[in-house]
């Protein structure tokens, strides 16, 4: 009889096998190797497992030509790899990893003939991302020794290993996974068992809401991708990465997320089933949201749906003068941008010394960028001199596009486009910048909303990229090319959507953190395993908290309200941590205390 599991000390795991040889099962093989582990990799694939043990072949051999591992390095690597198709080959090992098909089914089969295999000090581990560990431990002879170990893709590449405990695992089985992760030079997140755990629960959430802000032919996909990408600085954009995903795939995590969640933001947007059904899963078959070169191929080329270069469009107002309404932050980074593109631009404040300052301000920015080598002396004094303050609107009158960058309140708006009606002269185009207000609420304060549009910059206006160009039922046609056309002189990359709330980047952002913040809420991960996860495994450049601090805590419970009440969708009800933190007056970096404490300067 086996002793007690707390009495058992756990041995280093240093024989372990791998069932399932595809993509993320080979992956892990190279990963154990390389860190001096013998692996037996098995799949009922003859012809798998002998592509599996071709492709680290050649995987190595490119770390050899890179630099990376030395020819007797490799050598003994590929000395620690044997291939199998026979499941009693795991019956010695140490732990057993499986990554088969996301399927109870397959997994519970798997899981039931190593029952009768291994030793009974031998750990089982799943790889799934979207099945009950705990389901899956249940039905094993000994459940404590069952836990999930959540490898990313590519897993030689990503550092994130999600350690899965359901409620079954023994913690030392637990301990010497932890610590098998970190001697494979990985960083491992503990979390608990639900469907998607961390990186998953969180990406596929805003996954699916893309998906679905697609099918609505809200935006187009290029534009949706680019968006994401440029606003919000992350590697892909969500529907290039559900192709590479694989659409079924990413539909059987939404169907297990939605099965416990019942959140509507789960529930899988019906052009998931269309093309998973339509068998175009994405780069696998060649064919998802995209089209690729061929099947497996990362290359994407023209398809029916792809915008045509150099398309003729309505052609835009002449614009040679602009003025920017605002003092802040965005209103000086945004008149920055404007001079720096060789407009001559009129900056307006509510005074004279208020206008004054916001251009002392990019005075101060032109100077860095001097200090930096990236303009000389005299091109930053000619872009300043570009710049005229002014303490009245007024000075509006002769500019031929007027942008507002004021409070983001509509009776505000709503207050100064009724002024730039009377100011400006006829023909200008009036635009705001607002990131969550409707933008026909502004334009029919004028009495020419066909001239009005949004043009929501994104903060710092000089270094980000995006524009949202956002377009009312009334906005003329020859306005939207006009402000197609500013972009592409003042060098950002404007994409098309309609007016309503969160445009794009907000509306697919905001509702990604509000879940995190309900992961900490419902005290399932820590704010700093959240944060490392979306980080590591999902190639953010900041973690949600990290985020919702420079952003703003006010800021964004504000943008979520909006969203709410706008979408009328019960999961984008602001968490209620988000409000009792703002209702303290814990709104971020900007008050010293956030999510996290920060030193006061």
């Amino acid at each position: 009889m086996a002793a007690p599991l707390s009495d058992t000390p756990l041995s280093p795991l240093q024989s372990i096998a791998v069932v399932g040889l595809g993509t993320m099962g080979t992956g892990i093989t190279e990963v154990l190797a390389k860190a001096g582990r013998e692996v037996v990799g098995i799949d009922i694939s003859e012809a798998q497992a002998a592509r599996s043990l071709a492709a680290l072949e050649a995987s190595t051999a490119r770390a050899v030509q890179r630099g990376r591992l030395t020819e007797q390095e490799r050598t003994a690597v590929l000395a620690r790899v044997r291939v199998s198709t026979d499941l009693r080959t795991a019956a010695d090992a140490d732990l057993v990893i499986e990554v088969v098909p996301e399927s109870y089914e397959i997994k519970q089969q798997v899981f039931r003939e190593l029952d009768g295999l291994v030793r009974p000090e031998t750990i089982l581990a799943t790889g799934t991302n979207a099945l009950s560990v705990t389901r899956l431990a249940a039905e094993s002879a000994r459940p404590e020794r069952v836990l999930g170990l959540h490898f990313f893709n590519p897993a030689p590449a990503m550092k994130l290993v999600e350690v899965v405990s359901s409620v079954l695992t023994a913690p030392a089985a637990v301990t010497a996974v932890t610590n098998l992760a970190l001697d494979l030079g990985k960083e491992p997140v503990a979390v608990g068992d639900r469907p998607g755990f961390v990186a998953d629960g969180l990406l596929f959430g805003y996954l699916n809401q893309a998906a679905s802000m697609y099918e609505a032919r809200y935006a187009s996909r290029e534009d949706i991708d680019a968006a994401m990408r440029l606003g919000c600085g992350l590697p892909m954009g969500p529907l290039a990465l559900l192709d590479l995903i694989g659409v079924d795939t990413a539909r059987t995590v939404l169907e297990a997320m939605y099965a416990e969640s019942h959140d509507r933001l789960h529930a899988p947007a019906p052009i998931l089933k269309q093309l998973s059904e339509a068998g175009l899963t994405g780069r696998k078959s060649g064919r998802g949201f995209y089209t690729y070169e061929a099947a497996g191929s990362a290359t994407v080329v023209p398809d029916a749906l792809t915008p045509l270069s150099g398309a003729t469009e309505d052609s835009g107002r002449p614009v040679t003068s602009v003025g920017v309404a605002g003092s802040g932050t965005m209103a000086s980074g945004i008149a920055e941008v404007f001079a720096k593109a060789g407009y001559d631009v009129v900056l307006a404040a509510r005074s004279e010394e208020k206008a004054q300052t916001a251009k002392a301000r990019i005075g101060k920015s032109l100077s860095r960028s001097v200090d930096k080598g990236r303009l000389t002396a005299e091109a930053a004094a000619q872009i300043l001199d570009r710049i005229t303050p002014a303490g009245s609107y007024d000075a509006f009158a002769d500019v031929d596009l007027a942008l507002e960058a004021v409070a983001e309140d509509l009776e505000v708006k709503q207050q100064l486009f009724a002024t730039l009606d009377k100011v400006c002269k006829p023909g200008a185009v009036l635009a705001t910048t607002t990131s969550s207000l409707p933008v026909v609420a502004c334009a029919r304060a004028t009495s020419r909303p066909q001239d009005v549009i949004g043009m929501h910059f994104f903060n710092p206006a000089p270094a980000m990229k995006l524009v949202e160009v956002v377009r009312t039922v009334l906005t003329a046609d020859d306005v939207h090319a006009t402000v197609r056309e500013v972009c592409g002189r003042i060098k950002k990359h404007a994409v098309d959507c309609g007016d309503r709330a969160g445009f794009i980047v907000n509306a697919l952002l905001f509702p990604y953190l509000n879940n995190a913040i309900k992961m900490v809420q419902e005290h399932y991960a820590t704010l700093d395993d959240i944060d490392a996860a979306m980080k590591l495994g999902g190639g953010y450049p900041m973690g949600p908290f990290e985020l919702l601090d420079v952003v703003g805590l006010d800021v964004s419970l504000a943008i979520e309200k909006v969203l709410h009440r706008e979408f009328r969708d019960p999961g984008l009800a602001p968490a209620p941590l988000l409000e009792h933190l703002v209702a303290a007056g814990c709104l971020g970096r900007k008050t010293g205390r956030g999510f996290r404490e920060y030193a006061r300067r």
